[in-house]
């Protein structure tokens, strides 16, 4: 079986070079067209102008520097976790159908943060990717622990689906209980956005960005070998149980942290590692990680420059952009592997 992973030779470094151009090109497209249109408009030497030499009139620079490039970076960052999250999620599951969204980790995440906002909490912004990940990681272990003693990654994913839908029916029980000043704020926020995000919100999660996504690339070799079967890989040396907890705790962490400042976004950690394997035609984690963090980033920041402009001035929360877009080109992957059942 080892032959259904073809793993990184120095031959193939070239095949990343295309793909990483591409998502290259396509997030300095996006993020050109966030920092251009929308109001006041501006000419492309005005908005060069303040980029490069800070001059031009007030409003623009604010808007410029204080609205739009934090937005456009705190969403690169957010998509980057999202797209590193799902491949080791896939992995570690092996099962190219798991997904934050279908595991209990997004929605456990959105109750706790849900309820803090509700109970009127005193929690301060700083705490609140711990509190988010402490949902979130309840939210998993309810799921592992249900699925107790069943075989099979699909029977998780179905259990998941059921965990992930009684935690949404508490969110909406939750919601119920408070005031139509805090149904206002969770609206947004629960259906993922990037609006009104400053530097305040870059800040607070450079510092996780930082700490934990560098953790996922510790796994590529272990990745590599679950995609094997937990049989060839125990053979081989993992500790499947122990590496698939830390694994999982480890997606917990870096969607959580996204959920605490964004809301749940859905679909990219779904969809990043199956675009980049299409490209890549190719199962390698050395290269599949990597690159589905980086398509993660750029789906994201195309998405969110989707939300802003397509309707403008009336804009709709991205997350509610990428679960139409990611759930249609789910769809067509499911539909052309649909041979290959749920291991597809």
């Amino acid at each position: 079986m080892r032959e259904q992973i073809p793993l990184l030779v120095n031959g193939r470094r070239s095949i990343l070079l295309l793909p990483f151009f591409l998502f290259v090109l396509l997030f300095f497209t996006s993020a050109a067209m966030q920092l251009k249109f929308g109001s006041p408009a501006m000419t492309w030497e005005e908005l060069l102008s303040i980029i490069f030499s800070h001059r031009g009139d007030d409003l623009r620079r604010t808007i410029v520097w204080e609205m739009r490039i934090p937005r456009i970076l705190l969403g690169f960052m957010v998509g980057t976790m999202l797209g590193a999250a799902g491949t080791i999620m896939q992995g570690a599951m092996n099962n190219k159908l798991a997904g934050p969204e279908l595991l209990g980790i997004s929605s456990g995440a959105s109750l706790a943060m849900a309820a803090i906002t509700v109970l009127h909490l005193p929690v301060t912004v700083l705490f609140h990717p711990a509190i988010a990940f402490i949902g979130g990681l309840a939210g998993g272990l309810s799921v592992l622990i249900a699925s107790r003693g069943s075989r099979g990654t699909v029977a998780l994913l179905l259990i998941g689906m059921s965990v992930s839908a009684i935690l949404n029916g508490l969110l909406i029980i939750l919601i119920s209980l408070g005031t139509s000043n805090d149904v206002n704020l969770l609206y947004t926020y629960l259906l993922g956005s990037l609006a009104n995000r400053n530097w305040n919100y870059v800040i607070r999660m450079l510092p996780w960005f930082v700490m934990v996504l560098p953790f996922a690339f510790f796994f590529t070799r272990t990745l590599n070998l679950m995609q094997l079967g937990d049989e060839a890989a125990a053979g081989l040396g993992v500790q499947v149980h122990r590496a698939r907890m830390w694994m999982l705790a480890l997606c917990t962490g870096l969607v959580a942290i996204t959920v605490a400042q964004c809301g749940p976004i859905g679909y990219i950690a779904l969809i990043a590692p199956h675009l980049v394997r299409s490209l890549l035609s190719s199962l390698d984690a050395r290269l599949v990680l990597p690159l589905s963090a980086l398509c993660g980033g750029v789906l994201l920041t195309a998405a969110d420059t989707i939300a802003r402009l397509l309707l403008y001035p009336m804009e709709i929360p991205v997350g509610v952009w990428t679960t139409i877009f990611g759930g249609g080109l789910f769809l067509l992957f499911f539909v052309k592997r649909q041979g290959g059942g749920t291991r597809a």
